[in-house]
């Protein structure tokens, strides 16, 4: 009976990762990841290195502002046809295809700068990597919503987020570490640059995924031809477009019960990883721990925690709903802030310090997979890539503007790290009472069965 059990649990697991789609999605993930580590950890140790102070590299977290504020453009990359790569490759292939080009570019801008000389080219060129960076997660994001049905949202936020690492954790994070000990910072992002054709690759390969409208996007588009009636030409054409790529996701997201609570849990729930997450390169640094050891922990041992957290993350969503498995992550994504408070106190010790990353790794694969379900079910199909955008931006905005003055917060503390991150514990347990009242009284709020759809007018 066990083995039975047992055996049909990996037919399960093998069945629901085993979709093609996965694959595209996979590596998808790893173009999104793969500049996050360029404008946030490696761009800090290397801050560092160059001899800046602790509160500017602090307040290099708001060059990543394009993060939290992409869902101003995402009605345009939602709606608006790019010449020739729209009708070659299709709304979403074609963004991100473009995006891609401008990532690529962009990082090799970042490239010639020299912290140690200058430090505006150096925010400049974070801000374009930032800013096409954010643009592609827009379609990237869009994307996976709308190739998977809701029942494979678990897995696909599984897979993303393990691709997001392998791009972001590995290749970005590690292997930047490695080719900037061996070749210098510059030489790194240089050759990081060319890794952006990962995504290239995978945009050529992909499907571009079907377009389908429901009952409420119907209404909507109805209501914006209704309102632009009276008017002709390219004003009528204007007025219909802004309405049902800006009014109408915004309107039916509002009408939904407990609106307000959700976008205040999202905005919430990662604000204690975000204070963590920006400084931790320059703890390791200020520890004295190499850029070569720091890679080797993350490589072996955090992305290995990390790809754990992923398959258990999207375990839990399928097995045990998406809010419950939100609330196992929180908590156990605040017990991780209490293990660096540990390593602080221990000092240059490397058990401790592998100790801390596999923890953080683990219940930050726990506890993103199940944020992205979550946010992947709130998305009504007709308006994807806008109300992600929305969502993953509030998201953002904690982890860009508190972020900031985590660097500030050290230097009050007197260099103080136990003391720092027994704060950043105490915060992150901030969004779990609002998850609380969501579990209560909005558990249908996400989408659980995919709408009852019709074909999209062309």
């Amino acid at each position: 009976m066990s083995d039975a059990s047992t055996l049909g649990r990996l037919r399960a697991a093998a069945a629901l990762y085993g979709d093609r789609r996965l694959a595209t999605i996979l590596a998808l993930g790893f173009a999104s990841g793969l500049p996050s580590p360029l404008v946030f950890s490696n761009l800090s140790i290397w801050l560092r290195d160059e001899g800046v102070s602790r509160t500017d590299i602090g307040l290099f977290a708001l060059v990543a502002t394009p993060y939290a504020i992409n869902f101003l453009w995402a009605p345009l990359v939602d709606r608006l046809p790019l010449p020739w790569l729209t009708a070659r490759f299709g709304r979403r292939r074609g963004w991100m295809l473009a995006t891609q080009v401008l990532l690529m570019g962009a990082v090799a801008l970042l490239a010639t700068s020299s912290p140690g000389e200058a430090l505006l080219p150096v925010a400049v060129g974070a801000l374009c990597v930032s800013a096409a960076s954010a643009t592609q997660d827009i379609v990237i994001d869009a994307y996976r919503v709308e190739i998977l049905e809701p029942a494979r949202y678990g897995a696909g936020s599984a897979v993303a987020i393990w691709g997001w690492h392998l791009g972001g954790t590995l290749v970005g994070g590690a292997g930047g570490l490695y080719l900037a000990d061996a070749f210098g910072w510059q030489a790194a992002y240089g050759a990081l640059a060319l890794a952006v054709l990962v995504g290239v690759a995978a945009v050529l390969l992909a499907p571009e995924p079907p377009r389908r409208v429901d009952a409420d996007a119907a209404a909507a588009e109805a209501a914006g031809r209704a309102l632009a009636g009276h008017l002709h030409g390219r004003s009528a054409a204007l007025l219909r477009w802004l309405h049902g790529a800006v009014v109408a996701p915004l309107v039916e997201f509002a009408r939904r019960p407990g609106w307000w609570v959700i976008l205040a849990f999202v905005f919430v729930f990662k604000l204690g990883d975000a204070l963590l997450g920006r400084m931790a390169g320059v703890f390791y640094r200020e520890l004295g721990f190499g850029l070569d050891e720091i890679a080797a922990v993350a490589k072996v041992y955090g992305l290995t925690a990390n790809a754990v957290g992923i398959l258990v993350g999207g375990w839990m969503v399928a097995r045990l709903g998406t809010l419950r498995a939100l609330l196992a992550g929180g908590l156990a994504a605040a017990a991780t802030n209490v293990v660096y408070a540990v390593l602080a106190s221990a000092g240059r010790d490397s058990a401790t310090f592998v100790a801390a990353v596999v923890a953080d790794n683990f219940t930050g694969g726990l506890a993103t997979v199940a944020f992205v379900a979550y946010l992947s079910g709130l998305c009504n199909l007709a308006f994807t890539a806008t109300q992600y955008a929305l969502l993953a931006s509030l998201g953002n905005l904690a982890r860009i503007w508190f972020s900031a003055s985590a660097g500030a917060a050290v230097d009050a503390l007197d260099g103080d790290w136990a003391t720092f991150f027994l704060g950043t514990a105490v915060v992150a347990l901030a969004g779990l009472p609002l998850l609380a009242v969501i579990m209560r009284r909005y558990p249908e709020s996400a989408r659980t069965a995919p709408p009852e759809s019709t074909p999209a007018a062309p």
